[in-house]
């Protein structure tokens, strides 16, 4: 690992903090979606048939979408805070 490849991964856990009930918006293969945090993983977990790696440092957050029952699992770097009321 190079040291811009370590620097990019040191950014990546130290990405924004996130509580459940905290609304957010993520891209997807159908564009922007938002929702609501619901669950935080600080340890390895199976989601969806696949094993997912989080730790204290780099946690793991489940999702819930505003406009759908699907819920996804996303690391806080690709996830942004919305703020006020009307969403993404």
């Amino acid at each position: 690992m190079d040291g811009r490849a370590a620097a990019d991964g040191a950014a990546r856990k130290a990405s924004t903090r996130f509580v459940i009930g905290d609304r957010v918006r993520w891209n997807s293969e159908a564009g922007r979606v938002s929702g609501t945090i619901i669950a935080i993983h600080t340890a390895d977990f199976d989601y969806k048939g696949h094993r997912h790696h989080a730790s204290p440092d780099d946690p793991q957050y489940e999702i819930k979408s505003d406009k759908t029952d699907h819920v996804a699992a996303h690391r806080g770097h690709v996830l942004q805070r919305v703020r006020g009321a009307g969403g993404a």
